[in-house]
């Protein structure tokens, strides 16, 4: 998606011209198609997509607009595939949040586990609550990825054998790896959701190692926010699309 284009629900037709354009346009039609890419095969495209996704109600042409930038950019990465193999690492994940801009001014939260390379599992979304503070968005967005590292775990498991070693989530925020880490009282804090705490006792327990990572390298930032395609390009290489 272009960086510098806000896309907002104020854009929605104004005269009778525009509303004649986009009657003729499939719309929710293309919106279902891109969803079914992003949550099948393009990791990279998740927040573009769930992006585009809150106006089929009333688009307008720069909404269009911005679905002909996504498959554009799908046109210049058909060669690139999600692969598996590339290099030999059990599961890990990457947790982001980023402020956003929209009406509702919920951050959004992205996460992404691997296995062997490869993105197994990925997620761009609205958070449920309005954060105070980036720190509280991390730390909400950390929260959310604990959650799906128990499922995979869990599932693992079943399919393989127990894990014998904690997995590791990776976050680019250390004031959150901090509060999360510790179970010391913050007041600037409190107002938190206790279901948000949960997190403290999956690190106590040994399931979840929280280590820092460099936001150059925190591959589910192109999960939260609409990135250059320089950066996509990169961040789409370490979710594991790579040409065959």
């Amino acid at each position: 998606m272009d960086t510098s284009i806000r896309l907002t629900n104020k854009q929605a037709p104004e005269s009778t011209a525009e509303h004649a354009i986009m009657r003729d346009v499939p719309y929710c039609e293309t919106v279902g198609a891109l969803n079914w890419a992003a949550l099948a095969t393009h990791p990279d495209i998740a927040f573009a997509v769930t992006t585009i996704a809150r106006f089929t109600a009333n688009p307008r042409p720069t909404h269009w607009d911005a679905i002909k930038q996504i498959f554009h950019y799908l046109a210049g990465t058909r060669d690139l595939w999600l692969s598996y193999g590339e290099t030999k690492h059990a599961l890990m994940g990457y947790a982001d949040a980023d402020g956003s801009m929209a009406e509702d001014r919920c951050a959004i939260t992205g996460y992404a586990f691997l296995i062997n390379g490869g993105t197994v599992s990925w997620s761009s979304k609205c958070q449920e609550i309005l954060s105070l503070s980036t720190t509280e968005s991390e730390y909400v967005a950390a929260t959310h990825g604990m959650k799906e590292a128990l499922w995979l775990r869990s599932l693992l498991s079943e399919v393989f054998r127990p894990f014998a070693a904690a997995t590791t989530l990776f976050s680019d925020n250390q004031a959150a790896i901090a509060l999360m880490c510790d179970h010391q009282y913050h007041a600037r804090m409190k107002h938190i959701n206790m279901q948000y705490h949960f997190i403290h006792w999956i690190i106590e327990q040994g399931s979840l190692c929280l280590i820092y990572c460099p936001t150059d390298n925190m591959v589910a930032d192109t999960l939260t926010k609409a990135l250059p395609s320089a950066k996509v390009k990169h961040f789409a290489a370490g979710l594991g699309l790579h040409t065959k």
